[in-house]
């Protein structure tokens, strides 16, 4: 099947986002929130194997990817500030109704979305992200330092997480057969950080990420309470992330579907074929349920 996706940006809060979308502008949405340090172009696989069914939409965040990148003074660069303009995204591209697919620093985003606006969400994927502290790993201890002292810390963090290096093993993890990862990858996202001012810009996400772990509470009581149609692929590994986050998932809502993929940090890198079949089968059985209806196409 050839390639349906159509590259597009549009203005929202006064700036330029730029997203990937794919599928049939009737079609029920699925609305694709990228990690660190990548981009809308890590859900390219998905676009392409599941436009047939489903209208696929992936937005750059400000300071990422193609989006706009305004100053810091004009637009903190705080987890709130994102999550609030991709809700004027998806209200913007004619969204009203989605299921969720976030990773990494789309888990933050999405879950700041669906508990400000909860009937816009018809089921959530997640994919390497976490909401709960014990499912951050040993790496983080870099960074809880940082939280606590950000001017003693930068540099390590600039070392440990910034770096080429450092994006490369985010990737890779400790994957026994390395050769399986394209090196475009890492090298691309190292190129967006290294634009000038990115780094400083990425710099104060990093520092705001201790606000996504005072939240975990009460995004695991959301979860509790609401008991959303939750699906959680993962990739085994990862090593930013713990093994035992995708349970901790299933332990607030038993019904979730969890599945162990043998992949890294960003799982699509290596088994795309795998995470689209069950997303088309777990949103399949959603529309089935009646739970999803039509949305309105704006483009741009």
């Amino acid at each position: 099947m050839g390639s349906q996706t159509r590259y597009r940006s549009i203005v929202v809060d006064g700036r330029s986002v730029f997203y990937r979308e794919a599928g049939a502008p009737d079609a029920p949405v699925l609305l694709l929130l990228h990690g660190f340090p990548s981009s809308s172009r890590m859900f390219e696989t998905l676009l392409d194997r599941l436009a047939d069914q489903f209208r696929l939409i992936a937005p750059d965040y400000p300071g990422f990817g193609h989006s706009d990148a305004p100053d810091p003074q004009s637009f903190p660069y705080t987890f709130d500030r994102i999550a609030g303009t991709m809700s004027n995204f998806a209200a913007a591209v004619g969204v009203e109704q989605y299921l969720l697919y976030v990773q990494d620093y789309g888990g933050p985003v999405g879950f700041r979305m669906a508990l400000a606006d909860p009937g816009r969400l018809r089921g959530l994927m997640v994919q390497n992200a976490v909401a709960h502290d014990a499912g951050l790993g040993p790496l983080w201890a870099v960074r809880r330092a940082f939280w606590q002292d950000r001017a003693g810390h930068e540099a390590a963090i600039r070392e440990n997480v910034l770096s080429l290096a450092a994006i490369r093993a985010r990737h890779v993890g400790n994957d026994p057969d390395p050769e399986r990862y394209d090196p475009d990858l890492w090298v691309d996202e190292h190129a967006f950080l290294s634009r000038p001012g990115v780094i400083e810009q990425q710099l104060d996400l990093q520092y705001d990420y201790r606000t996504n772990v005072a939240s975990y509470p009460a995004w695991q009581d959301w979860l509790r309470r609401t008991q959303p149609p939750l699906l959680v692929v993962w990739g085994r590994h990862d090593t930013s992330f713990e093994i035992t986050e995708p349970e901790a998932y299933r332990s607030d809502v038993p019904g979730a579907e969890v599945h162990l993929l043998d992949g890294g940090h960003f799982v699509l890198d290596t088994r795309p074929d795998e995470v689209a079949a069950l997303v088309r089968a777990f949103a399949g059985r959603i529309l089935e349920a009646g739970r999803w209806g039509h949305n309105v196409s704006r483009e741009s």
